[in-house]
């Protein structure tokens, strides 16, 4: 079921920057990079956009950002959905590995409505994110709160360290 909701071009800029790891890139660039970033719906019900404020950045991890799972994972809101890409950094038994992972954000206490439109307007936003591999949906702290979750949608058993974390 599709509801009309357009996505903006700044949404669609942002996917492409965290997809996209330049390897030339220098220090100041690889600081500006979005580890984890929101987006919501505009108040019109009409586009999903960029949340204002609602990111991390590479160069804050270690500075402001101890752990950008934990930190990621506050930033999302009680009672309202939201869209977020989250660009995590894990290593299997055999290599390190960055993917983003998709995550829909519906938490049991979000309006009725909100779960609705959110829900409906999810497609809109994956056509535009091509090439995730994972895809989350999530619907309260709980589901979320430990990284090993977030491990298991990676690889399973096979992830021994989420963000320089043991797991």
């Amino acid at each position: 079921m599709a509801s009309g909701v357009t996505v903006t071009d700044d949404v669609i800029t942002v996917f492409n920057e965290m997809k996209v790891r330049k390897l030339q890139a220098n220090e100041d660039e690889k600081k500006k990079r979005k580890k984890a970033v929101l987006f919501c719906l505009s108040e019109d019900k009409k586009h999903i956009i960029l949340e204002e404020g609602q990111e991390i950045l590479t160069g804050d991890v270690g500075v402001t950002v101890q752990d950008p799972y934990l930190h990621f994972v506050k930033m999302l809101p009680p009672d309202d959905c939201r869209y977020a890409l989250y660009d995590a950094t894990y290593e299997t038994k055999e290599t390190k590995k960055e993917d983003l992972v998709f995550i829909f954000w519906a938490p049991d206490g979000a309006p009725l409505k909100s779960k609705m439109i959110y829900a409906s307007s999810k497609d809109a936003i994956k056509k535009k994110f091509t090439g995730i591999k994972h895809e989350w949906q999530v619907n309260g702290l709980e589901d979320i709160k430990d990284r090993r979750t977030l491990a298991d949608k990676l690889g399973g058993s096979s992830v021994v360290t989420l963000e320089g974390s043991p797991i």
